[in-house]
């Protein structure tokens, strides 16, 4: 009965740990009016020791990069592609046996939209990203955002 019991805490435990959604980092979304039909969205990524994030900019068969997406809107139309600020390390990984390129700590996104004059809106989407620290990867991740353009 004792190993019963002992075997049931066990898998009760593992089922506990494993329902849990670990993600490790914090994100804000804002956006600042640069000129009357224009603004700049800024998401900004915290990863706190020892997680590492993705670059945008990473070759296939690697690592997920993260990738920012926006929602259709016919008001707002993004002017190139995100671009990223942070310390940007580049190592040769065994893991995945290639070089990639990630961040730690902090690392900023921003896209500059360009909308209709007068017109209030949101633009929304989501950033897809892969977290990785020493150990583990953790499971690809959508954070949505639905920031307001006034």
């Amino acid at each position: 009965m004792k190993k019963l019991l002992s075997v049931f805490i066990a898998l009760l435990s593992v089922v506990f740990v494993s329902a849990q959604i670990k993600d490790p980092v914090s994100w804000t979304f804002e956006a600042k009016k640069k000129t009357a039909d224009s603004y700049e969205v800024v998401i900004t990524a915290n990863i706190p020791k020892p997680w590492h994030m993705y670059s945008q900019h990473m070759p296939s068969g690697g690592p997920v990069p993260t990738k920012i997406v926006f929602n259709p809107n016919p008001l707002v139309k993004p002017q190139g592609k995100p671009k990223e600020q942070g310390k940007l390390e580049k190592i040769n990984d065994k893991i995945f046996d290639m070089e990639v390129l990630f961040f730690s700590g902090k690392v900023v996104y921003t896209q500059v939209v360009k909308v209709k004059p007068g017109i209030k809106t949101n633009v929304a989407g989501y950033v897809n990203y892969m977290v990785c620290d020493d150990e583990q990867c953790l499971p690809p991740t959508k954070k949505q955002f639905d920031i307001k353009l006034l």
